[in-house]
C-alpha cells in the first residue's frame, strides 16, 4: 500500500501488480452459470511494472468470439431481468403518467421566426417548428396549442421522418441563416458521435446535393447562408480541423481554415452572440484560444484574441454600450476623456489567468487594436483563490468554503465561499451574471444603464440576484430555504430582446421557465411544467454536510417522501424550527460534528465513522454470526431493519457540478420509501477550482473517499440501511461506483454503473485511443510520469478487483454489491471493451460476484435514443435497483 494508500484510511485499492501477473497465469474461472470468456494472457508493460491482462482479447470488436460473447451477456440479461419484467412495466406506466406525451416547448425568438418544439403521443423523437414574428417589435411569445396548430406555422424538422430505418437517431445540432430559409444540420446513426452535414432549403423542404459525412456535432452556417464551416476529427476521434465550405459547390473543393497540432485540444468553430465573427475555440482541459474571423471576410485567415498560454482558460464575447438615447444613458466621460455619450465597443472576457476561480474584466476596444492581453481592461467580478493550487501561499493554505471578500465585487458576492464566476451577457437593456457560491448555482442582473455608468466611473457593477417569487409556490421556497435547486439563464438568442429568460427547479419542484423584465422587475412565469398526479408537498429535501476524513465537509443533498423516513423528517424538523429561531448549527454545537472551514452555519453537520471501525464491526458481526454467514451474510445484522432503502449517486469529474433536478421517473422510488441521495464529491466543482482539483490528478481518491464517507455517514446516523443500499454512476461516475466496490463493498447491496470508465489505467497508457491524449489533464499522464503510473494502478477499478478471500481478509466479509452495467458497443468516449473485460473479471468464480450486463449493439455513450426506449431502460433500471432494496412491487 503507498503512503497516499495509507493516508486515506487504509481503503485505497490494492495495487496488485503481482497479483496481476498470477490471475493471467490461472485457467478459465468463469462461475457456473456465466458466459464463459477464455483467458487469453496479454503483457502490458510500462514503468518497469508488468500487469498481465487475460481478456484483452476483447478490444478486437470484430472478433467472432466477442460477438458471441455480447450476445451471450445479452440473453443472460434478459434471463435474470425476466422476474423482474411486471414491475419494469409498472414503472414504465407510472413514468409515462407524470408526462403529457403531447406537449410543445414555450417559443423562442430568433431573429424574425418565433421557434419552438413538438412531441406527440406514440412518437420517439420531436418536432422543430416556427412561426414568422408579427412585426419588429414583437417579443410576445405565442401560445402554443399541443394539439392544434398556429397559424403559419411550418415544421422545419421532424426527426420521427429523418430516423425511419435506423435504430439509433441523434441531431447533433442546428444552425439557420439570418432570413431562416437555409438551415445546416447534422445527424449521428449509429451512436459513434460522427455527424453527417446536411443543407436544407427551408422554402422547399429539399437538401442540397453536399453531403459533409463523419465530422464532428455542431458547425455553422454564416448569416448569409453562403458558407459553412465544419469540424473534422483524426483517427483517435478528436475535433482537430477547422474547414470551410461554399453553399451550392462540391465538398471536394472545401478547404481547411486553421488546424490543431496539440493533441490535448479539441476544436468547435461556431458564431459570435452579435453575430460580427466566425469563432474558433480550442481547449484542453486546462488551457482555452479564441480565434476570431471577421463574418464579412469568410475565406480568410482567423487570428488568435490573446495567443494561448499554458494553463490559462478563457472566453470572450462582443457587445456595445450604446450611444447617449439609445438605452436611457446619461453624458459621462471615462478616465482617458473620451466621450461617453457615444457608442463604445467592448470585450468582455472571462479568464483564469489572475485568479483560479475565474475574472471578468471589461475592455473598450476604441483604446487600441487587437491584440489584447489577458487582465486588460476594468475588472468587475473575480472568484475566490481560497485553497486552488495557483493561489498565493496565504490563500493556498485556506479551506475551500473560506468566505471572500474583494473590492472590485458586487455587493452580492462579497462573503461568499467558494465562489466561481462562470460568465457574463451583455444586452441591449440588461447585463447577466452567472457564478456559484455556497455549493449551489446562482444567477444575477443589473440595468445597462446602470452598467455603463459604473464602466466609465470606474465602481462596482451593481447586479441583483435573481430567484423565483417564493410566495408563487410552497415548493419553490422550500427549495430556495434548503438551497437545493437548480437555477441559470435559458434561451437568450437574441440581443435586442427586452427582457430574459432563466429556468429554476429542484428536486420537488418541476423545471419552470421565468422571463424577468430587468427595468421594471417583473418576473413572468412562462410556463411550469405540468406532471400529472404528482403533489410536491407529499416529499421533502435538505441538504447535509458531511464531515470526511480528512476533515473536509462535503455536501450532500436528500429528498424522501414525507413520512416515509421518519428519522429525516425529524432531521428536517429540527433544522427548520432552528432557522426560524435564528439559531445557528456551528461547529462544535449539539449535533455538529465540526468543519474544516466554514459551511452553511444553518444547515445539519454529521460526520463519517471511520474505516476501522466499520471493519471492526464487520468482524465482530461475522464472529457472531455460524457456518456460510460468517463471510457473506454477517454485515447484514448490523443493520437496523426498519430504516429506509438508499439511492444514492454522484459524478465527482472535470470540475462539472451536480445539482438537484427534477426527474419524472424518480417519484416511482420515492412513493415506495427509497431515500435519494447526491453526493456532491470532490473533482466536481460544486465549491470551485479547489473542489475540483483536490479530486483530480494525484488527488483523485478522493472524490472515491467522499463518496463512501457519505454513504457511511448517512447509514451511521440510521437514516438509512446498509443492506438495502444501492450506488449509481455514470461514466467517470462509472469509475467512481468501480472504486468504491473495491474500497467499501460492505457498504452497498448494490452497484449501478453506466458506461463505466474501469480499465482507466490502460486507457490512459495508449495515446492512440480516442481521448487518451486530452484526458491527461485529468488523470495525470501515466506514460510519462512514474509517480502518476502507479497512483492510477492503486485505484484503476478492473485491475484492484479483490477475489472473496481478499475481500474477506481486507474487510472482515465476502460480500460484494449485486451489480448492474451498462455499455454501447459504439461508444467512443468509454470503450464497450472496459466494462466488458470488468464483467469478465466480476464473473469469475474466485470473486464471487453477481453481475449482469445490458449491452446496447446500435448505441453511444448516452445509451439508445427515442424517448420511449429510453424510458423503458431507466424503469428496468429502476426496477433492477429496487429488487435489490428489496422492494419488488
Amino acid at each position: 500500500m503507498s503512503n497516499d494508500d495509507a493516508m486515506n484510511g487504509g481503503d485505497a485499492m490494492a495495487s496488485n501488480g503481482d497479483e496481476s501477473t498470477q490471475h493471467g497465469a490461472l485457467p478459465a474461472a468463469t462461475a457456473a452459470g456465466y458466459p464463459q470468456a477464455r483467458r487469453e494472457p496479454s503483457r502490458r508493460e510500462a514503468q518497469g511494472d508488468v500487469f498481465v491482462d487475460p481478456y484483452e482479447w476483447m478490444r478486437d470488436k470484430s472478433s467472432p468470439d466477442v460477438t458471441r460473447y455480447v450476445t451471450e451477456q445479452n440473453e443472460l440479461f434478459a434471463r435474470r431481468m425476466a422476474p423482474y419484467r411486471d414491475l419494469t412495466k409498472t414503472l414504465t406506466g407510472e413514468l409515462r403518467g407524470r408526462v403529457h406525451e403531447t406537449d410543445m416547448s414555450v417559443p423562442v425568438r430568433v431573429h424574425d421566426y418565433w421557434y419552438f418544439g413538438r412531441t406527440h403521443e406514440g412518437e420517439q423523437y420531436g418536432m422543430s417548428c416556427r412561426v414568422p414574428v408579427q412585426g419588429d417589435d414583437d417579443w410576445t411569445a405565442p401560445h402554443v396549442d399541443p394539439d392544434a396548430p398556429l397559424p403559419g406555422e411550418e415544421v422545419i424538422f421532424d426527426s420521427n421522418k429523418e430516423a425511419q430505418g435506423h435504430d439509433f437517431f441523434r441531431v447533433g445540432g442546428m444552425d439557420l441563416s439570418r432570413d431562416g430559409r437555409w438551415m445546416l444540420y447534422g445527424v449521428d446513426v449509429h451512436g459513434d458521435e460522427r455527424y453527417d452535414l446536411r443543407i436544407r432549403d427551408l422554402a422547399t423542404g429539399q437538401d442540397l446535393p453536399e453531403h459533409i459525412d463523419g465530422v464532428a456535432s455542431g458547425g455553422m452556417i454564416t448569416p448569409d447562408g453562403q458558407w459553412v464551416f465544419y469540424t473534422k476529427v483524426d483517427e483517435a476521434w478528436r475535433p482537430y480541423s477547422v474547414w470551410r465550405h461554399r453553399v451550392g459547390t462540391p465538398v471536394s473543393e472545401d478547404q481547411e481554415a486553421w488546424r490543431e497540432n496539440d493533441e490535448r485540444f479539441w476544436v468547435g468553430v461556431g458564431m459570435s452572440f452579435d453575430e460580427t465573427r466566425i469563432v474558433i475555440e480550442t481547449d484542453s482541459k486546462t488551457t482555452t484560444e479564441v480565434l476570431l474571423l471577421p463574418v464579412d471576410d469568410p475565406t480568410g485567415a482567423f487570428v488568435p484574441f490573446i495567443p494561448r498560454r499554458q494553463d490559462v482558460e478563457y472566453d470572450v464575447s462582443f457587445a456595445s454600450f450604446e450611444a447617449e438615447g439609445a438605452a436611457g444613458i446619461e453624458d459621462a466621460k471615462d478616465a482617458e476623456g473620451v466621450a461617453g455619450t457615444g457608442t463604445i465597443p467592448v470585450a468582455l472576457v472571462i479568464h483564469n489567468v489572475t485568479n483560479p476561480n475565474f475574472e471578468i474584466d471589461v475592455i473598450d476596444m476604441r483604446l487600441h487594436k487587437p491584440p489584447y492581453a489577458l487582465g486588460e481592461g476594468q475588472v468587475i467580478a473575480v472568484g475566490s483563490p481560497a485553497g486552488c493550487e495557483k493561489a498565493d501561499a496565504s490563500q493556498r493554505s485556506l479551506p475551500v468554503d473560506a468566505p471572500f471578500a474583494d473590492p472590485r465585487n458586487p455587493a452580492i458576492l462579497q462573503g461568499l465561499s467558494g465562489l466561481r464566476i462562470d460568465g457574463i451577457g451583455m444586452y441591449r437593456h440588461f447585463v447577466t451574471l452567472e457564478y456559484r457560491a455556497d455549493g449551489m448555482p446562482h444567477i444575477a442582473v443589473m440595468k445597462k444603464s446602470a452598467a455603463r455608468r459604473a464602466f466609465l466611473d470606474g465602481k462596482p457593477w451593481e447586479f441583483a440576484s435573481v430567484l423565483p417569487n417564493a410566495a408563487d409556490s410552497a415548493a419553490d421556497a422550500s427549495a430556495c430555504e434548503t438551497k437545493l435547486y437548480t437555477i441559470g439563464f435559458v434561451e437568450n438568442p437574441s440581443y435586442e430582446a427586452p427582457s430574459v429568460r432563466y429556468s429554476f427547479m429542484s428536486f420537488t419542484t418541476p423545471v419552470q421557465l421565468h422571463q424577468l423584465d430587468v427595468l421594471t422587475g417583473v418576473d413572468t412565469v412562462l410556463r411550469k411544467r405540468e406532471v400529472p398526479t404528482y403533489d410536491a408537498s407529499a416529499y421533502r429535501e435538505m441538504r447535509v454536510w458531511v464531515r470526511a476524513r480528512d476533515g473536509q465537509n462535503v455536501p450532500v443533498s436528500l429528498v424522501w417522501r414525507r413520512g416515509m423516513a421518519p428519522a429525516l423528517d425529524a432531521a428536517a424538523d429540527d433544522v427548520q424550527a432552528r432557522r426560524a429561531a435564528g439559531a445557528a448549527n456551528a461547529p462544535g454545537s449539539a449535533g455538529s460534528a465540526g468543519s474544516a472551514g466554514i459551511a452553511p452555519a444553518d444547515e445539519l453537520h454529521i460526520a463519517a465513522p471511520s474505516t476501522e471501525s466499520m471493519i471492526a464491526a464487520n468482524r465482530a458481526a461475522c464472529a457472531r454470526a455460524a457456518g456460510d454467514a460468517q463471510t457473506a451474510d454477517a454485515w447484514l445484522s448490523q443493520d437496523d431493519p426498519q430504516a429506509p432503502a438508499m439511492f444514492i449517486t454522484g459524478y465527482g469529474a472535470y470540475g462539472i457540478s451536480s445539482d438537484p433536478g427534477f426527474s419524472v421517473a424518480r417519484p416511482s422510488l420515492l412513493d415506495r420509501g427509497v431515500v435519494y441521495a447526491l453526493a456532491h464529491v470532490r473533482g466536481g466543482g460544486e465549491m470551485g477550482r479547489a473542489w475540483y482539483e483536490q479530486g483530480r490528478r494525484d488527488h483523485k481518491i478522493a472524490t472515491f473517499t467522499d463518496f463512501i464517507d457519505v454513504t457511511a455517514a448517512l447509514q451511521a446516523q440510521g437514516w438509512v440501511a446498509r443492506s438495502r443500499t444501492v450506488a449509481c454512476g455514470g461514466s467517470a461516475g462509472g469509475l467512481l461506483m468501480g472504486a468504491i466496490a473495491n474500497m467499501a463493498p460492505y457498504l452497498y447491496a448494490g452497484i449501478e454503473a453506466d458506461v463505466p470508465f474501469v480499465d482507466a489505467l490502460t486507457s490512459m497508457l495508449d495515446p492512440d485511443l480516442p481521448l487518451t491524449v486530452t484526458e491527461w489533464d485529468e488523470w495525470g499522464d501515466p506514460v510519462h510520469n512514474p509517480a502518476i503510473y502507479r497512483y492510477m494502478k492503486s485505484y484503476s477499478p478492473y485491475e484492484n478487483t479483490m477475489t472473496a478471500a481478499e475481500r474477506n481478509a481486507r474487510y472482515g466479509t465476502t460480500h460484494f454489491p449485486h451489480m448492474f452495467i451498462t455499455t454501447s458497443m459504439n461508444d467512443t468516449r468509454v470503450l464497450y471493451v472496459e466494462p466488458l473485460k470488468w464483467m469478465a473479471r466480476l464473473q469469475e468464480g474466485a470473486v464471487g460476484a453477481d453481475a449482469i450486463a445490458r449491452i446496447e449493439i446500435e448505441a453511444g455513450h448516452g445509451g439508445g435514443s427515442g424517448r420511449y426506449h429510453q424510458w423503458e431502460q431507466v424503469s428496468e433500471e429502476n426496477a433492477w435497483t429496487l429488487a435489490t432494496m428489496g422492494i419488488t412491487r
